[in-house]
Parts: structure tokens; C-alpha cells; sequence
């Protein structure tokens, strides 16, 4: 579905656009796609077992699959990060903090695969970031922000979109549908190191914030992450 102009949501089986047998909703996170024109960019690109659905919702908004050439992911999780490898395949680039870089690099159990009763295709990232560092692609300007917590990979990207400020924020925070934070099982997760992000993120403004799962926020995100800043203080400490 397209969000705003040019900026299009194309998975995310919690939201119905894509779908997983014996699912609770959360089998295949959110994408998204930016029209560059000349190209298409990616954030996140869901478990894999959903890319033949992500195409064909491509098709249904005129997205040239051909145009594609970046995919950048938020972190290792299989519903993230599980298509990295049809893509990688395909020739598209993949880009990842230097973390994320190293889990998708092996497959292994910060990738969580296992939760999901599937295996893990190892992929490599072509493009390595790094914290408050920033990726232009065209003329397309990415700010990157490291947020361990929910995993020690958890990256935020900030951009400018006809006028307005944007964050692809993955699962750093939970969405309304579900809790405050993200999943709480992974393998690298850290309550001290949330909080530190969650305080960090909290002082970001943006217009339209972008989740791993759930409803896309048009109104007031900061609002929400400092609810869960406020959850976070209150619960773990």
C-alpha cells in the first residue's frame, strides 16, 4: 500500500498485506519501498517465505522488481532479513550495520530462525554502516543510529521526504496492536542497553515513523517512544 507518495509499505502479515500459515501475525515483518525513480530502495525485505506475495504487491502499485538495487536492513531477525539472500542473489545490494552484517553473515541463532521452524540462509552484506554514519544513495540521504535493546543489532534510519522526516525504526519499540517493546527472546537482548536507546531515541523527532510490525505512525511519533521509554524506567529498573 502506498503510505505517501512514493513511499509504499509492501509486507507485514500483523497488517494483512502479507501472509503466513500458523502465524500469531508475526511470521513476516513489515518492507518498505522508496520510488528513487531511476531505482527502488528497500527496508527490510520479510522471512522469505512471503517474497512471491511482495512481488506480486510490487506489481499491483507499477514497482519495476528490476529497479531495485538496495535493501537495507534494520536487524538479523528472520522475518526481517529471512528474503536477504533471494535478493542478494538477484544482484541487489545488501546494507546493514556492522552488527546485523555479522549475525546475517552465519545464520546462526541471533537470527532466530529457529523460532520460526526454518533454517537461516546465510547472506553477505555488500554495504557495512556503522553508528551516526550517513549512506546517500541518488540523492537520497540515510542517517544511521545504532539502538541495541530489542537485539544488539537494532538500527534506526532517518531521512527527508518531501519535506517531511522519516524513521524506519524495525522493532526498537512495539507498536499499539502489541506491547511496548519488541520480543523479548532474543538471543542478545539487553534491558540496560534499551533503555540507554529508547532515552536516545526519545529525543528524535519525526513526522512519520515506519515500524517493524503494525500500524505505520502519522502523528506525533516521539510521542509513543517516550510512552515507552516511560514503560521501560518504570518495568526494568
Amino acid at each position: 500500500m502506498q503510505i505517501v507518495k512514493g513511499i509504499y509499505q509492501l509486507s507485514g502479515d500483523l497488517m494483512g498485506l502479507t501472509y503466513v500459515d500458523n502465524s500469531d501475525g508475526y511470521g513476516d515483518a513489515n518492507s518498505y519501498i522508496i520510488d528513487l525513480g531511476e531505482r527502488l530502495i528497500m527496508f527490510d525485505c520479510g522471512s522469505g517465505l512471503t517474497w512471491g506475495q511482495i512481488e506480486n504487491n510490487m506489481k499491483k502499485w507499477d514497482l519495476d522488481i528490476n529497479k531495485l538495487t538496495h535493501c537495507l536492513l534494520t536487524h538479523p531477525h528472520y522475518d526481517h532479513a529471512g528474503a536477504a539472500h533471494i535478493l542478494s542473489e538477484r544482484g541487489i545490494k545488501i546494507v546493514a550495520h556492522e552488527k546485523t552484517a555479522d549475525a546475517v553473515s552465519t545464520g546462526d541463532f541471533r537470527c532466530c530462525g529457529y523460532l520460526y521452524h526454518q533454517e537461516f540462509k546465510p547472506v553477505k552484506t555488500d554495504i557495512i554502516l556503522r553508528d551516526n554514519e550517513t549512506i546517500t544513495i541518488d540523492n537520497l540521504e540515510i542517517k544511521v543510529l545504532h539502538m541495541p535493546g530489542h537485539t544488539d543489532a537494532c538500527t534506526l534510519y532517518l531521512f527527508e521526504w518531501n519535506g517531511e522526516k522519516f524513521g524506519v525504526s524495525g522493532d526498537i519499540i512495539g507498536t499499539l496492536l502489541a506491547g511496548d517493546f519488541g520480543w523479548n527472546g532474543s538471543i542478545d537482548f539487553n534491558k540496560p542497553m534499551y533503555i540507554e536507546s529508547l532515552k536516545r531515541f526519545a529525543l528524535i523527532d519525526m513526522d512519520i515513523m515506519l515500524p517493524g510490525h503494525g500500524m505505520v505512525y502519522f502523528h506525533k511519533p516521539r510521542k509513543r517512544i517516550e510512552q515507552v521509554l516511560n514503560s521501560a524506567l518504570m518495568q526494568w529498573r
